[in-house]
């Protein structure tokens, strides 16, 4: 059980350091310290010895070197009970240090300022500190080390039942949370320099991961399964889904999360207004419209059985008449940029609903990447950003009208989001009907005509087929052309491409490439 007797503090974050200083020396322990803590110290009345006093060598280069020194690190390496440790203390007049008291230069905030230069980039990253932290949480049975202010006083509390001990238990503790930051703080020093390349890898050779707790979350994809949510490394409000604001309902579920990860990427596709149904990750019914309410119900149309229990996504601020609308079916959770405050009125209505807000920094992200772990390791990909290459391409002999190909942007849209192998049926601002993850794409095809089933009457003339990915073989073709498609968008590529291309030609049916697939396996 360590024995305090005598302490080095030097804090960046001077938050409770005064009070907690004052409660050593309650206890009498001898405090030795540097710089600015030294001076706060001093004013609030605490004695302090320097450290150029301790060492007997002053602080050199400009600062850079004040605690590497042997009589500091001598100090807190040494084992107590080692007889040839206790001589060599002895022999050089090394003494004792029993805790250290430190946090380190804000790097994380140094470099998130704009316009930020290398060079101060550069003198804050600490060296001295993580120094010290480490020597003394490897001697944790001797030494106790402390890095974050949150830990003062239970620390303080433990010292005065103890009479100035800690016990061991909790020095590991605290040593463990030691080598938690210093690892966060090892990471955003790499990812800096890593990024500091005039062509920086996007896949490094050792790939590292930060990633914080938000929450422990009540079961994971299903009752029997753990579950916690994770946000990625990044200084201050959390991005993406990290970042929203939960303005009523009980918490969020793993499915949940996942569901509103999925409804905010497709929302973030449109400039107009864009209300989207999600079940399972998949969109059930997506639209586009002038009025949300409008907008809404026709989103709700495409498949209002799968909407049931869903989750819905807005691009634009949630009206009370939307919301009126949206509590007459059983929904899990909506999310939009704000809703105005008649329709939380009205929504709230519903006691097992969740409101979410989305944050404004939803768009960005501190990782380019999209990971999916397998059995003993992990798959690493650049996001999937783009919608269209550089333009679409038609190669059949009839060309699609403008609204035709108005209706084949949007049914792109929506598809680049639907499970592989993914066919989407479209008018020019409403999905008809959606075939998602399927084996087969002619079954998806047949999924998604049978989802439309008989409300295709009125958009006659009027129906776009989006496939995901190669549309090779004119069994699909020649089944879209018995239920009135008139234009399709494919990636294009395949092989087989004539054969899709002949069909086509044959049912006047008109189609355009992208030449870019999307794929979500």
């Amino acid at each position: 059980m360590p024995q305090i007797k005598r302490a080095l503090i030097s804090v960046f974050d001077k938050t409770g350091i005064v009070e907690f200083a004052g409660g050593l020396k309650d206890l009498g322990v001898e405090i030795i310290s540097t710089g600015g803590t030294a001076k706060m110290l001093k004013e609030a009345g605490i004695p302090i010895r320097s450290v150029s006093d301790y060492t007997g060598f002053p602080e050199v280069l400009e600062g850079r070197v004040k605690t590497l020194h042997p009589k500091v690190h001598g100090a807190l390496l040494a084992v107590r009970d080692n007889p040839q440790h206790r001589k060599e203390i002895e022999k050089h007049n090394i003494e004792l240090i029993d805790m250290v008291v430190i946090n380190l230069y804000p790097f994380e905030d140094t470099v998130a300022k704009e316009g930020v230069t290398k060079e101060e980039v550069i003198e804050n990253i600490d060296i001295g500190g993580p120094t010290m932290l480490r020597s003394a949480a490897k001697n944790y049975k001797w030494v106790v080390p402390i890095s974050n202010p949150r830990h003062y006083g239970s620390v303080m509390e433990e010292m005065r039942k103890n009479k100035g001990a800690i016990s061991e238990e909790t020095s590991l503790k605290l040593t463990t949370d030691i080598f938690q930051n210093l690892s966060k703080y090892n990471y955003h020093i790499y990812q800096y320099f890593l990024a500091s390349y005039s062509s920086p890898s996007l896949f490094p050779d050792l790939l590292q991961l930060q990633l914080e707790k938000v929450k422990d979350l009540r079961y994971g994809e299903n009752p029997h399964q753990s579950a916690a949510f994770y946000r990625e490394s990044v200084k201050g409000k959390g991005q993406g889904i990290a970042g929203i604001e939960q303005l009523w309902g009980k918490e969020l579920s793993f499915n949940n999360i996942l569901d509103l990860d999925a409804a905010v990427n497709i929302v973030e596709e449109f400039e107009q207004p864009v209300a989207v149904i999600i079940k399972h990750t998949n969109p059930c019914g997506v639209a586009t419209g002038e009025v949300l309410l409008e907008t809404y119900k026709k989103a709700r149309q495409c498949d209002p059985v799968s909407a049931f229990g869903s989750i819905v996504g807005f691009n634009r601020k949630v009206d009370s008449k939307t919301a009126e609308e949206i509590v007459k079916t059983f929904v899990e959770a909506v999310i939009a940029p704000d809703f105005e405050d008649e329709a939380v009125k009205v929504l709230k209505v519903k006691k097992d609903i969740r409101l979410l807000k989305l944050s404004g920094e939803r768009k960005l992200s501190s990782s380019q990447l999209d990971y999916r772990r397998v059995s003993g390791g992990l798959l690493a990909q650049a996001k999937d950003l783009k919608t269209f290459a550089d333009g679409l391409e038609v190669v059949t002999e009839r060309k699609p009208s403008d609204v035709e190909l108005k209706a084949l942007q949007f049914a792109w849209k929506v598809c680049k989001h639907v499970k592989s192998n993914a066919i989407v049926l479209a008018s020019e601002s409403q999905t008809l009907g959606i075939g998602a993850g399927q084996m087969s794409r002619v079954d998806a095809v047949k999924i998604a005509a049978r989802k439309m089933g008989e409300q295709f009457g009125k958009y006659k003339g009027l129906i776009v087929l989006a496939s995901d990915a190669f549309f090779p073989f004119r069994d699909s073709v020649d089944l879209a052309a018995t239920f009135g498609v008139t234009g399709i968008i494919q990636p294009g590529g395949s092989l087989r491409d004539k054969e899709s291309i002949t069909a086509c030609n044959e049912h006047k049916i008109a189609m355009a490439f992208t030449r870019m697939r999307h794929f979500r396996h």
